[in-house]
């Protein structure tokens, strides 16, 4: 196990040079000129070459790259050309990262809290009436995009509702259940989480559903749990220390992906909801071309999907030893 673990640490630095040298490519010479973001466009010439003399946009592809990898590893992504004027690029995510890690995690545990327990019982109570609620659920927890889903439940959740019974001569207000997000971000454990990480959730909750639903089907019609219950094991233990068990390993796959996500954020929930995060900051890198903050956003999802497959890797041989041996 420790040699597959090295082996595959030893392929990140090659695929991080391609990555990051496409990425420099894309950023130096795609659509648009930071440059001019910069200054308008009713710069004059000089001004313009003036600038990019300055900031070394002028100089070869080789030589400017050369010089990011070797700041890049001294600690030193460049500096915000746009919005953050001059603001150190590291720091800029340093200061957000948490808080995107933190709305993405609370997310992923709802998912699974509430996607893989929905499945289990789908999958046990196939073609039941429940397993009809569960499939309709997944059904529209697929279905439902984020951007339908964010002023809908912003607007259930956290408006206040005024509720006139005229036939009783009554009328009282109810809401808001479920505070919004605004400027300053509270933590992990405050109310204002709540809302964002479940509109993320609702897809995470959908597919865990779906695949624990299809695994269980799939393991509870193969030999070995029907030879398990002739052996006259419990029900439970045939379920839980078999089927379950064996039923998990693709949903280590679909976690481990949602793992790398963690450092990506969300740009339509972090927008609408006024989370501070990283997803909020690429959003506005990308719309001002600041190009440093976007490349170096690359960079760290790039890491965080490689590690992230790294402990997918080392799950499948915890919940299967045939893996582990081969």
């Amino acid at each position: 196990m420790a040699a597959f673990v090295i082996r595959r640490l030893l392929w990140l630095p090659i695929l991080l040079f391609f990555i990051s040298a496409i990425t420099f490519a894309l950023g130096l010479y795609g659509p648009g000129d930071p440059v001019q973001v910069m200054l308008g466009v009713h710069a004059s010439p000089d001004t313009i070459a003036r600038l990019r003399h300055q900031y070394g946009f002028d100089q070869p592809f080789y030589v400017q790259y050369l010089n990011y990898i070797g700041n890049a590893l001294h600690g030193n992504f460049g500096y915000s050309l746009v919005k953050y004027r001059d603001e150190p690029v590291g720091r800029l995510i340093a200061s957000r990262l948490p808080v995107t890690i933190q709305l993405n995690l609370v997310a992923i545990l709802m998912g699974v809290v509430i996607g893989i327990p929905l499945g289990l019982v789908a999958g046990l109570k196939r073609n039941t009436w429940i397993d009809l609620i569960v499939r309709a659920i997944v059904i529209a927890g697929i279905s439902f995009p984020i951007i339908f889903l964010n002023p809908v439940l912003t607007f259930i959740f956290s408006r206040q509702h005024d509720i006139v019974l005229s036939a009783l001569h009554l009328s009282f207000s109810i809401g808001p259940i479920l505070p919004m997000v605004g400027g300053h971000w509270d933590g992990i454990f405050s109310t204002k989480i709540i809302l964002p990480a479940f509109i993320e959730a609702t897809g995470v909750i959908a597919v865990l559903t779906r695949q624990m639903r299809a695994g269980m089907i799939e393991e509870l019609s193969k030999d070995y749990v029907r030879t398990a219950r002739a052996k006259g094991l419990r029900e439970r233990a045939v379920i839980v220390r078999h089927a379950m068990r064996n039923a998990l390993i693709p949903i280590a796959t679909i976690l481990g992906l949602m793992l790398g996500g963690l450092v990506a954020g969300s740009f339509l929930v972090e927008n609408w909801f006024g989370v501070p995060g990283v997803g909020a900051l690429a959003y506005d890198a990308l719309f001002s071309r600041d190009y440093y903050i976007i490349m170096a956003m690359v960079l760290l999802i790039a890491v965080a999907y490689v590690v992230s497959n790294l402990l997918v890797d080392l799950a499948y041989g915890f919940l299967d030893p045939r893996i582990r041996q081969s």
